[in-house]
């Protein structure tokens, strides 16, 4: 695998694990939100990050997962497993046991959290993951999540590592147009933050990990492709409208509103894992109208001014 597979996908949606109400991974809720998700141009898959719920993931789960998301993809478009935690040993055991394991693009470090290293500790931790099998690495930074951030000097200095490919980018857009103006040429940047892929696009990021995906592929293909059509006005618009959307898809801690969103579509995605809880039926019904019913009233309510989202 090679960053080849990834230079050109620009809408990767970070997907949600499907839960039966006991807890245990519904299986069979996976082949058509796959397949739906395919079909609303998601050009790449995410399985294990946040959005999947991974710290409450088994080991065994994330790799019965990966076997049976490969098996409904069957290649065709590339998949990302995540694979970091706080701990750089089991990260390099993991990123070790993934490439063996095989039929992944790259694997997703997230920035080690509750230790809160420095930014020596920081490239170590990666240079530590990147060294250990021929597993492309992107590292997944997010402050909002973990409290530290790869300081965008940092970051460069991680991409100059040959099996560190690219960054999913959760901080400014600052430090993005910052990465961008300085990266090397074999250095992807996607943007984390669902609000913002019509400024990153712009600035000249690789494309978007995505959670508004699963319920606004459209809306967010369209505005790529007319970015890349250099139609801005007609971009801007589609962005000014699918913003409202993205707000209420992080209203409430993710992923629970686009869980909220795809058990109303008839998806069963279910319940969340605790410590993480689902919408409340009032939080669900708000969410609902504003992203699928685009109800004025209820996005008056969500749509406050311009926030990060709580994630």
């Amino acid at each position: 695998m090679s960053i080849e597979q990834l230079r050109n996908t620009h809408i990767i949606t970070a997907l949600v694990t499907p839960f039966h109400d006991d807890g245990s991974i519904n299986f069979d809720a996976l082949p058509k939100l796959i397949e739906d998700l395919l079909d609303q141009h998601t050009e790449g898959i995410l399985l294990a990050g946040t959005t999947a719920e991974s710290p409450t993931l088994t080991h065994e789960e994330e790799l019965e997962l990966f076997a049976a998301v490969q098996k409904i993809v069957q290649g065709r478009v590339p998949l990302i497993a995540g694979i970091g935690t706080n701990d750089t040993r089991d990260s390099v055991e993991f990123a070790k046991e993934v490439a063996e394991f095989g039929g992944f693009a790259a694997g997703l470090a997230i920035v080690p959290y509750y230790n809160k290293p420095n930014q020596e500790g920081l490239y170590q931790h990666f240079k530590a993951i990147a060294d250990a099998s021929d597993l492309p690495i992107i590292i997944y930074n997010i402050p909002g999540r973990v409290v530290v951030e790869v300081a965008p000097d940092t970051m460069l200095r991680l991409a100059e590592h040959p099996n560190i490919i690219g960054v999913k980018e959760c901080t400014t857009l600052d430090n993005m147009a910052y990465l961008i103006e300085h990266k090397p040429e074999d250095f992807l940047i996607f943007t984390g933050e669902d609000g913002e892929a019509f400024h990153a696009m712009n600035l000249g990021a690789d494309g978007v990990i995505s959670v508004a995906s699963h319920v606004c592929g459209n809306e967010i293909f369209d505005m790529i492709q007319a970015i890349k059509a250099s139609d801005i006005k007609k971009a801007a618009k589609i962005q000014r409208q699918y913003l409202a959307k993205v707000h209420a898809l992080f209203s409430v801690v993710s992923p629970a509103p686009v869980k909220a969103v795809l058990n109303h579509l008839g998806y069963e995605v279910g319940p969340l894992r605790l410590p993480l809880v689902s919408c409340t039926s009032e939080e669900a019904k708000r969410i609902i109208k504003v992203v699928l019913e685009e109800d004025i009233e209820a996005t008056r309510q969500t749509v406050t001014g311009v926030i990060r989202p709580d994630y």
